[in-house]
């Protein structure tokens, strides 16, 4: 069974006389679900390595094993096909990044052709504040050269708003029609500009599904940088944080191809939390056995359980 199947029998099941809404929204237009606390459904995008880092393809939902704060969980839903994402690339525009912008442009660019051709994906660009890329009223598109225009389209001047950035790019993956959601943030990961603490980015982050995966991009004299803020969204997404050397431009590329890898041949798992302590944070953990073979899955650490009608998880 795909994954779109058995989230409609799902929420067939157990949805349907709770939430009459969410199914009328369900039956309109199959291809505009959205996750949503109220139907009572997590999703986790995970990737699945070897011992040489190698991506592991050609599991069966029989492999994967789920736990919600320690507590076994009973898989609804499995997928291990090429399923498109909604992806996000935020650019970090501030002054600092000048030297580096031909690369940046370059590699988003290998990570475009790499991707799948039906994902819908913006551009945010930062420094002082977040400006959208592309053209006013496209929110999404697959067109490179209207890609590769959006992130040029940034002047690098002033400071950053790295939390001010996350978090609209959050905000505008909920938009994308897409189950999956990613974001892809090329910076140097300080923060001298935002509107929004830290803590807030977490939390915006924690009420999510979505992937972080990072490219921090900096000299080692930089006073701006914090590869530990990079480091801390990939992880508690399930993304990626990656350090390739801004002299060798090769590097950023070669990591802008194998992200947009990892997003294509990540599995997608499911299931059904309790509902209880609405709004409390519950820790995830997946394991994947294989007789015979030593694997690790990466997948978000937590997410925020939110109970009320109409709040989202995505």
């Amino acid at each position: 069974m795909n994954r779109r199947a058995a989230i409609r029998k799902l929420m067939v099941a157990g949805a349907v006389s709770c939430f009459p809404g969410m199914f009328a929204r369900e039956r309109d237009d199959p291809a505009d679900f959205t996750i949503r606390s109220d139907v009572r459904l997590v999703l986790l995008d995970v990737s699945v390595t070897d011992r040489e880092a190698g991506f592991v393809t050609g599991l069966s939902k029989e492999n994967f094993h789920v736990a919600e704060n320690g507590v076994p969980q009973d898989l609804t839903v499995f997928a291990d096909n090429d399923i498109p994402v909604t992806v996000g690339i935020l650019v970090d525009n501030s002054l600092s990044m000048w030297p580096k912008m031909a690369e940046v442009i370059s590699a988003s660019s290998t990570f475009v052709l790499s991707s799948n051709p039906r994902d819908e994906i913006f551009v945010l660009n930062f420094n002082d504040t977040v400006k959208r890329g592309l053209p006013k009223g496209v929110l999404f598109t697959d067109d490179l050269k209207q890609l590769r225009d959006a992130i040029f389209r940034g002047s690098p001047e002033g400071r950053t708003a790295l939390n001010d950035a996350v978090i609209d790019g959050l905000q505008q993956l909920t938009l994308g029609k897409r189950d999956k959601k990613t974001l892809v943030l090329i910076s140097d990961g300080g923060d001298n500009a935002s509107r929004h603490t830290h803590l807030e980015m977490m939390e915006a982050l924690e009420r999510g599904i979505a992937t972080i995966y990072t490219i921090g991009l900096f000299e080692f004299e930089d006073p701006d940088r914090n590869p530990g803020v990079l480091k801390k969204l990939a992880r508690i997404s399930g993304g990626q944080a990656y350090f390739p050397d801004p002299t060798k431009p090769k590097e950023l590329t070669e990591v802008c191809r194998g992200i947009a890898k990892d997003i294509r041949t990540r599995y997608t798992v499911g299931y059904a939390p309790l509902a209880q302590n609405g709004g409390a944070l519950r820790r995830i953990h997946v394991d994947v056995s294989v007789p015979g073979r030593h694997l690790t899955a990466r997948t978000r650490l937590s997410y925020r359980y939110e109970s009320g009608a109409g709040q989202g998880t995505q």
